[in-house]
């Protein structure tokens, strides 16, 4: 992140673009909040949102499911895509119960994340711990240089102190760089794209921008389409004001469209009740 500011994801919050995403972002999830179904069956939103969230993050990470198959299935125990919906899937209905501790400890959310995710897929003495020295790790989407054992703990000490540290920054912003920042160290030999999408989730959560989890930013993401994500991931990346610029409006318009996909279930909801 290249810049000298005392709270440098407030910073990110003045690059040119970045202030107008934030604002509609905010507009959009108003709306969705206002909207009558939420009065009295916000749960059901709530929970297709989750359903939705889950499908669209797996997508991103090569198991591009139909919603419907999803949802009919209950045994995730079988191929490489099964484990990778089975994972998302536990990993959003883990989201919520993580926020008391993400405020302490990040570090120990991330790493229960990945034994959520791993779900024991995973070698035992791998899961739920940073890899180490000359470890391999799995995550096809991303092929941008990896960097070293020693970079990443690091790196994940640092974000860990930006976010226990507090900042002015906008949600979304914060949001962008936790995601960000966990797609390029890929922490650890598996799920690290699952592990960040959910990590973004939680800080849309904790921050109160999305308290009800209805906002469901992968499914954006996957909408946008892999080559999108990717590019915009590349602006992160190199770490430019234009690049950084381009991730976290590339965010906010996951969240955006995560927006629509739940403004339709309540559409949904409120003509099956007529």
């Amino acid at each position: 992140m290249s810049t000298t500011s005392s709270d440098p994801l407030a910073a990110l919050g003045t690059l040119p673009g970045v202030t107008d995403a934030v604002d509609s972002v905010r507009k959009a999830v108003d709306r969705v909040y206002g909207h009558r179904v939420m009065r009295r069956r916000s749960n059901e939103v709530t929970a297709e949102a989750a359903l939705r969230g889950a499908r669209g993050s797996a997508a991103l990470s090569g198991a591009d499911w139909n919603l419907e198959e999803v949802r009919r299935r209950t045994d995730f125990s079988g191929d490489g895509e099964a484990h990778v919906i089975g994972a998302a899937l536990r990993l959003t209905a883990e989201a919520g119960q993580l926020l008391s501790i993400w405020r302490q400890s990040p570090l120990r959310v991330l790493a229960r994340l990945h034994l959520v995710a791993a779900g024991g897929a995973t070698p035992e003495d791998a899961v739920g711990r940073p890899r180490l020295a000359g470890e391999p790790v799995d995550e096809p989407l991303i092929e941008a240089p990896l960097p070293g054992a020693g970079e990443v703990a690091g790196r994940l000490e640092g974000l860990s102190g930006l976010i226990l540290s507090g900042s002015a920054a906008p949600a979304l912003v914060t949001a962008a760089v936790v995601h960000g920042e966990l797609l390029a160290l890929r922490p650890f030999g598996s799920y690290n794209g699952l592990v960040a999408r959910t990590a973004e989730r939680i800080v849309l959560i904790g921050s109160g921008l999305d308290p009800k989890s209805i906002c469901p930013a992968e499914v954006g993401h996957a909408e946008q389409g892999r080559a999108a994500y990717v590019a915009a991931f590349e602006g992160y990346l190199a770490g430019t004001p234009e690049g950084m610029a381009a991730w976290i409006t590339h965010c906010g318009r996951s969240v955006e469209l995560g927006v629509r996909e739940s403004t339709a279930v309540c559409e949904a909801l409120q003509r099956g009740a007529a």
